[in-house]
């Protein structure tokens, strides 16, 4: 278990491409846990605004932050493998550069992990629109998911989520999936169907950011990768599509809540 001072670090990863207007808020938000033996590892997946510099000067304000720039657009994916590569800690946490934690976050996780049985550990999460404006709905979370249960829809937000970073590494897909699915996902239920235990801390402990450039293509698209999620996870055809129908429905639930 990798220390500083005595105390388990732990290791945030933040991938940032073009978020100049709300990565600082994000990072004030990871800077201020109650438990503050963490690093905070940005990987700048190429941006093109005001990105680079941002990252440049948090990382001389404060060093618990690691800058790291990918010489070229990667992609979410290999950008935060970059990341778990180069994690001093045992124990990763995500975060996206336009969501925020609350100060508690990590705290709370790792008390549920030391008092349980689990290998990730997700929590609820409340919502905002791309000035901050917060939502009423809050989406929670059962204390414990199962691999069929999460197959009906995915409610580990990924910046929820504290787990190993071995066991990170070794789930997500290959880089050849090109963002053609949704690669946490995969990793979650990867790891779930092979007896991992993933448990919930049913608590809005981080605010997720809905931008408003969703549109009906993007969740034709987000409805696409899900399918190749199935496909990836070799689920048979009729299975690939009840799953299919029980995510859609359960996300005109959710985003009927955003409208």
């Amino acid at each position: 278990m990798t220390q500083t001072d005595g105390h388990e670090l732990i290791s945030v990863i933040m991938p940032a491409y073009n978020c100049e207007a709300t990565l600082e808020e994000a990072v004030i938000s990871v800077l201020g846990q109650t438990y503050p033996h963490l690093e905070l590892l940005i990987v700048d997946d190429a941006s093109e605004d005001g990105t680079p510099d941002i990252c440049r000067r948090l990382a001389e304000q404060d060093k618990r932050v690691r800058y790291i720039r990918n010489k070229v657009n990667c992609g979410a994916l290999k950008t935060r493998i970059t990341a778990a590569d180069n994690a001093a800690g045992e124990w990763i946490a995500f975060i996206d550069a336009d969501d925020l934690w609350m100060p508690d976050k990590l705290e709370k996780q790792l008390k549920l992990r030391d008092g349980t049985d689990c290998d990730i550990i997700y929590t609820a999460s409340a919502f905002m629109d791309d000035c901050g404006n917060r939502y009423d709905w809050i989406m929670h979370v059962p204390e414990q998911v199962g691999y069929r249960k999460l197959l009906k829809q995915n409610i580990i937000s990924n910046s929820s989520v504290l787990m190993r970073k071995t066991d990170y590494i070794r789930f997500s897909p290959p880089d050849e999936s090109n963002g053609d699915m949704h690669e946490d996902f995969a990793c979650w239920l990867g790891m779930l169907r092979e007896g991992f235990v993933a448990r919930g801390i049913d608590e809005p402990l981080i605010t997720y950011r809905i931008s408003a450039r969703s549109s009906t293509g993007n969740k034709i698209g987000a409805s696409r990768m899900n399918m190749n999620t199935y496909k990836y996870l070799k689920l048979g055809f009729f299975e690939r599509h009840f799953y299919q129908t029980c995510y859609a429905v359960n996300g005109l639930f959710k985003y009927r809540h955003f409208r």
